[in-house]
């Protein structure tokens, strides 16, 4: 058993019983060890679940970074639509997600938000406009993640009904617009 087996293990259990039903005493006895050997891999239940959330967002940390010749607004979306994907991989992939920091991701963060300076997004802008896609992108995947129906309830007399992918790619369009007004940036 090593460090890997252990995260493999971790997030096979997430998809067969949800995050609140994780405990270190499921995953030894799906591991076939006793609770206390998964402390020399992971000395607090917090830490394997940083590393579980680390691993399951791989996809999305293997998508190519952009290139200076790329358009902004393209990558911006592919890149906000890339990270709802992974997050829903996985049973409760966005509950997983939030509050971690991505510490092994910083180098690309900072690369994807120099992408934007360098395509004259002013830096304060840029930052806010990477945390703002991804906290929408993880509010979003909860409450998809958190409809029993998949989005097929009858909405409240007078609301138009709209399937979560409908409301994410709006939700992200009026970002995107709003970060094209605000910066000014239209064309490269």
């Amino acid at each position: 058993m090593n460090r890997e087996t252990v995260v493999t293990e971790a997030l096979g259990l997430l998809d067969e019983v949800g995050l609140d039903a994780v405990s270190t005493r499921r995953l030894a006895k799906r591991l076939g060890v006793e609770q206390p050997s998964l402390y020399w891999h992971f000395r607090t239940k917090k830490d394997l679940l940083a590393a579980m959330a680390e691993t399951a967002m791989a996809p999305h940390a293997a998508q190519p970074l952009p290139t200076p010749g790329d358009d902004w607004r393209g990558w911006f979306l592919e890149n906000t639509r890339s990270f709802r994907r992974t997050l829903l991989l996985r049973r409760d992939g966005a509950r997983l997600h939030a509050g971690t920091t991505p510490s092994g991701d910083l180098d690309r963060i900072r690369r994807k938000t120099d992408f934007l300076i360098g395509s004259g997004v002013p830096e304060r802008d840029a930052q806010m406009a990477m945390l703002a896609a991804g906290r929408f992108t993880v509010g979003s995947v909860l409450e998809e993640q958190a409809d029993p129906g998949h989005g097929t309830a009858t909405p409240p007399a007078g609301l138009p009904a709209i399937d979560h992918e409908s409301a994410f790619e709006a939700g992200l369009a009026l970002i995107l617009e709003g970060l094209e007004r605000r910066t000014g940036v239209r064309d490269r």
